[in-house]
């Protein structure tokens, strides 16, 4: 089931974008954005995938959000698309969902208010905002710091269980700098994350800088042959492994290509450990709709930036 609210940002009211920001088919510079973020939350009693994406072009913001059902199903679609005059919109929305895999059919309702909402570089909201899913009378998934006045619109409780996230996947465009953000364990603050170049094509050779919170974690020099590889970095005594391939950027046609960062908590892996995990996992169907009562631990998160240079 996904949600779909769009977010004008001129008094002339453009005619209802039916296009989603893909990047590999949008052209570089008529594109700015878009923010995926995936999350394990719990519904109707299974913990399922919610995922909300922000989208942001030349000429609006908008967000929609997706429930899979039982067995990875998308029940249905509902979109809404809304327009005010430098104001951003605040609404609310019901859906039933039913699948196959659903022994009963439920209400999924979504409540969101962006008017006061302050944006940074990218399409997702960074403070001022709440946006809220709510299943059985409780708000299975809260976004934003206005949680207070989320509570007090929805009149519903907080879940039993907190969703985590588990994925977020930002698209940015720039020239030389790209920055995102992103909070590697529940509990703890955002860190700022910016990756900068120096790809001139002159007698200088090119190097690449990744840094978090201001410090410079990853220092690449001669990024014509190390446009691949990897590094384990210590952020707040947490190890984060950091990957990176850059190939596009060197040697791909402009706007053809992005560069690609990954980081992920925790330490690597050794062989012997990830061939235990393996036999020891009991989840042989890859499905991700399992009850909440056999959640064992919070799922691994991930950030990856797809990173396009623009002219």
């Amino acid at each position: 089931m996904a949600y779909n609210q769009n977010i004008a940002k001129s008094r002339r009211a453009p005619a209802a974008p039916q296009e989603r920001v893909v990047e590999e088919q949008i052209p570089v510079k008529s594109a700015v954005g878009t923010v995926t973020n995936v999350y394990q939350a719990c519904i109707a009693g299974f913990w399922r995938n919610v995922t909300v994406q922000w989208f942001k072009n030349l000429m609006n913001i908008s967000f929609d959000i997706t429930v899979d059902g039982i067995d990875g199903e998308t029940s249905q679609t509902c979109k809404q698309k809304g327009y005010k005059s430098f104001q951003i919109d605040a609404g609310r929305q019901q859906q039933q969902q039913s699948s196959s895999g659903d022994h009963n059919s439920h209400q999924l309702e979504i409540y969101w208010d962006l008017r006061t909402a302050k944006f940074a570089s990218g399409p997702e909201p960074c403070s001022d905002y709440y946006l809220a899913l709510v299943s059985d009378e409780e708000i299975a998934l809260l976004l934003g710091d206005n949680k207070k006045k989320a509570y007090k619109r929805t009149k519903k409780r907080p879940a039993l269980v907190e969703a985590v996230q588990s994925l977020k996947k930002e698209v940015v465009y720039a020239k030389k700098s790209f920055s995102t953000r992103a909070r590697f364990a529940e509990g703890r603050g955002e860190h700022d994350i910016v990756v900068e170049s120096s790809i001139t094509g002159g007698p200088r050779e090119p190097e690449m800088w990744i840094s978090v919170d201001g410090i410079v974690l990853v220092h690449v020099k001669n990024l014509q042959w190390k446009f691949r590889g990897n590094e384990t970095v210590i952020v707040n005594k947490q190890p984060i492994q950091v990957f990176w391939d850059v190939h596009a950027w060197l040697f791909a046609a402009p706007g053809s290509g992005y560069g690609l960062f990954i980081f992920k908590p925790g330490a690597p892996e050794a062989e012997s450990d990830k061939d235990d995990s393996s036999r020891g996992s009991d989840s042989s169907s890859g499905s991700l709709f399992y009850s909440t009562a056999s959640q064992s631990k919070a799922p691994d998160f991930c950030l990856f930036l797809n990173a396009w240079k623009i002219d």
